[in-house]
């Protein structure tokens, strides 16, 4: 898959401006020459459970497929232990995707396979070297805090960004899915389990982004106060982001993105248009 069929145009224009701002190599280079990537391989090894095809294979073996689909190399998979349903990806020469137990027990396997798709899509995208600078920044503190300070208004730009960059991550998690399942997933995060969401009138949350954006770009106070609200979120509200795969899922844009890149609806690997049945599993298309 190509990666300019999923990102969103305001990733791509934040992205632009990101790049644009003439200290960010320094502070790139400074943060990095660090070794914060190499303390996060070794703190994912010896806190998590890292996964693969002999260490709990039923959730491993939904990274393949996935990584297959988006055609990258695939990251290290981690279960973590936290009672707060969460997955984020890390580093750029040494990725990795690390998933909590409430996501676990919490989500459908195929709300699984959508947050681990959302991950792997910053992967897909490039996102990984500054979504895993904005991380860095965030969690400075001590040692750190002088640089913290010094790049603070860098970090304010690299969490914009970071925001628009969920949205392209959302049209990856919906090809390897759909957007049905993606919408599925903020439907859990902001209102709770599937027996009090799965009715969720999807177009009418939706309508719910189109008012806070009024309200957003309002009056000089209100819009103070909302931007000021949102300057360090790392993701945009989900009903933003209903909102966006939604418009997505009406474009044409979505459907050529999924004809270009068919996939078994049975072992969701990639197929062959040509196939009239997966090689893999068999499964008539």
């Amino acid at each position: 898959m190509q990666y300019t069929e999923i990102v969103h145009p305001e990733d791509a224009a934040a992205l632009k401006a990101l790049k644009a701002i003439p200290i960010l190599p320094t502070v790139v280079k400074k943060v990095m020459d660090l070794g914060y990537e190499q303390l996060y391989v070794g703190l994912n090894r010896a806190s998590k459970i890292k996964l693969s095809p002999t260490q709990l294979p039923e959730l491993y073996n939904i990274l393949p497929p996935i990584c297959e689909l988006l055609e990258i190399k695939e990251p290290e998979f981690y279960l973590e232990m936290s009672p707060e349903p969460n997955a984020y990806a890390f580093g750029d020469t040494q990725t990795s995707i690390s998933i909590t137990s409430a996501f676990v027990e919490y989500a459908s396997h195929e709300e699984l396979r959508a947050i681990v798709a959302h991950e792997c899509g910053h992967i897909a995208c490039h996102h990984m070297l500054y979504h895993s600078l904005a991380q860095i920044l965030s969690d400075a503190s001590g040692l750190f805090e002088t640089l913290a300070n010094f790049a603070m208004p860098i970090h304010y730009a690299l969490m914009y960004w970071q925001r628009k960059s969920e949205l392209s991550c959302d049209r990856a998690s919906a090809i390897v899915t759909s957007p049905e399942t993606v919408m599925s997933v903020m439907a859990r995060l902001a209102g709770g389990p599937k027996s009090i969401t799965s009715k969720v009138n999807m177009e009418e949350w939706a309508q719910q982004a189109d008012e806070y954006e009024k309200i957003y770009n309002g009056g000089m106070w209100d819009k103070t106060l909302q931007r000021l609200a949102v300057l360090d979120l790392a993701h945009p509200y989900h009903a933003v982001r209903v909102r966006e795969i939604l418009k997505w899922k009406n474009s044409g844009q979505y459907q050529q993105a999924l004809n270009n890149n068919p996939v078994c609806p049975s072992c969701h690997r990639p197929v062959d248009k040509s196939w009239k049945f997966c090689q893999y599993c068999g499964h008539q298309l």
